[in-house]
Parts: C-alpha cells; structure tokens; sequence
C-alpha cells in the first residue's frame, strides 16, 4: 500500500505542474489564435481540463455491460458539476484570502459578474432537465442525449462569438520558449498539447489507484463515484483555480470552472442518456438537489453584486453537507 500512498502524491504534484505548463500555454493559445480571454477559459480551458473525464465517463457506460460500472458513470456526471460547483469555487475563494498580499488588487474579485450570472443560468437550466430526466421513464429518453450535445454546442459558438471586456494581460513566457517574448505558435500548440497529456496520465492514474485504497479500506462504489473520484477528477480545474488566483486572473479561474461545469452538465449526460437507463436514487437526486441548491446560492449573490471571497468559500459548506446527507443514507 505504501507505493498506491506514493503513486498518489506523485500523480498530484504532476497534475500541479501539468497544470503550471497549461494555464501558460493556453493563455498564449488564446493570444495566438486571437480568442477573447473569457472564452480561453469557460472554452479552450474547459475542454482541455473536462473532456478526458468525460471519455472517462463515456468508456464506462458505452462498454462496461455491468449495472455498477454504468452507476459509477452516472455517478461521476452528477458528481463533477457537484465537485465544481461547491469545492473549486471555495478553493478560489481561499487561494484570494491566502494570495492576497501578492495580488495586486488584494482581496477584490475583478470579474464581470453579469457574464458569469449568464453562464450559471445557462447551467441551472440545462441542469434541472437533466435531473427531472433521471426521475421519469420513457421510451425516447435516450434520443434526449442529443438535446445536451445540441446545448453544449450552442454555448460554444456563443462564447466564441460574444464581445468580452478583455484586461490588459501580461503573460509569462512560455515555459518552452522562456527566453522568447513572443514564442513560436508550433511550441505553444506543443506545449498546451504535452501538458494535457500529462494531465489526463496522472488524472487518470490518481482515479485508479484511490479506487484501490477504497477498496483496501472497504469503501462502497457509490461513495467513491460521488464523493472520492469526482474531487480527484476535477483537480486539473481546482488546480487550474489556484495558479489564476496566484496570478490575480481570477477571470480566468471562474471562467474555467463555469465553462467546466457546462461540459459537465451535457456531454457526460449525453452519454448517460445514451447508453443507461438514466434513473436517480435518492443518492444521484441529492446530488443534483446539493448543486442546484449552490448554483443558486451563488446567482443570488452575483445578482445583488456582492460576490466575494468569503461568500465563494461558502460554497465549500454545500458540499459538507451533501457528505452528511449521503453518509447518513
């Protein structure tokens, strides 16, 4: 058990550094193919950080023929925008009061609060289908997948194509070309695409390896497809968080975390609806009810403009209490 012990710190000081290479990278990626800095991350983040999940979760209800593999991977699509919505949110709000002697602006959010407003509505709406979804049966359920994929979709080409207030960003050098201030195109393509690699290996690798002490310590499937694996899945984005934060581009770490959270209300969803019966216990509607219940939470507070860093780090007590909720059941 000692080397599992070992292989897990080492898969998360690698999905650390991973991450270092990838928020550079992805920034000049943004520069060099001229997207706004609101869609580097709720778009070119987001789907570098939150697609291999999702693979993850396609794998393990397309090919799996057991029920509890298939639970697990509906499992895992109602515990991302759980994990992103309560824990990666807190961590932002935390790593603003740790850094805020390093940051220029100290603790204040510099964000356009309406944008993100709009973004967490597109979430709540797409989200409570989907768990209503899971609480009915129907023949054409799975022909619904379609709907998600079609959503998602329709949330790309709208941030891709809306008009952003960008701030005047200094960029670090890339970390491949650090002696150069304006890095070739291929070794920034190069690099962003190494890091993901990295990323995905030692994501992937920190999963198995928690599913192994879960079963030496004798901890039920469910638990770790709710409450252990989505947290472990989702810290390329947690990570991704803290190195913006440290940074003062706390535009960056919200976007990443809110266009993540999309990528996780509908492309894993599609895959449930295609491939499962797409039905909740009381385990899977708590979870949905906990991230409705948060997202709110957060809406509420964005809409009077009072977002800060200690109402973010309110959003952590969410997830403690559906820990609570779902240990107690």
């Amino acid at each position: 058990m000692f080397t599992v012990y070992l292989t897990l710190l080492v898969s998360v000081l690698v999905i650390y550094y991973s991450c270092e290479l990838f928020v550079n990278g992805i920034e000049w990626v943004g520069k060099k193919f001229g997207v706004s800095q609101c869609a580097v991350g709720t778009i070119l983040a987001a789907l570098g950080t939150a697609l291999p999940e999702s693979v993850v979760t396609f794998v393990a209800v397309a090919f799996n023929a057991s029920s509890e593999q298939k639970a697990i991977g509906v499992g895992a699509a109602l515990g991302g925008p759980l994990v992103l919505g309560t824990i990666a949110y807190a961590v932002v709000g935390i790593c603003i009061i740790l850094f805020r002697k390093k940051r220029e602006i100290g603790t204040d959010i510099d964000i356009d609060s309406k944008k993100l407003s709009r973004d967490q509505l597109w979430f709540v709406s797409i989200f409570i289908f989907k768990v209503l979804l899971g609480l009915f049966i129907f023949n054409i359920k799975p022909l619904l997948g379609v709907l998600f994929l079609t959503a998602y979709g329709l949330y790309f080409f709208k941030e891709m194509r809306a008009e952003c207030i960008d701030e005047c960003l200094i960029l670090d050098p890339l970390k491949f070309q650090p002696s150069k201030t304006e890095p070739q195109k291929s070794w920034v393509i190069v690099q962003t695409v190494i890091a993901l690699i990295l990323i995905f290996i030692s994501s992937h690798l920190f999963v198995k390896n928690l599913e192994v002490v879960s079963a030496y310590w004798n901890i039920s499937p469910l638990i770790v497809s709710l409450l252990l694996s989505p947290v472990a899945t989702e810290l390329p984005e947690i990570l991704n968080a803290v190195i913006w934060v440290r940074q003062g581009k706390e535009t960056l770490a919200l976007g990443n975390i809110s266009g993540a959270m999309m990528i996780q209300a509908t492309v894993p969803s599609a895959f449930g609806l295609f491939f499962t019966p797409w039905l909740f216990d009381s385990h899977l509607l708590w979870a949905g009810i906990v991230t409705l219940l948060v997202i709110i939470y957060l809406l509420m507070t964005l809409r009077r403009d009072k977002l800060s860093p200690v109402r973010l780090t309110y959003a952590g007590l969410f997830y403690l209490i559906f820990a609570s909720i779902f240990l107690i059941k």
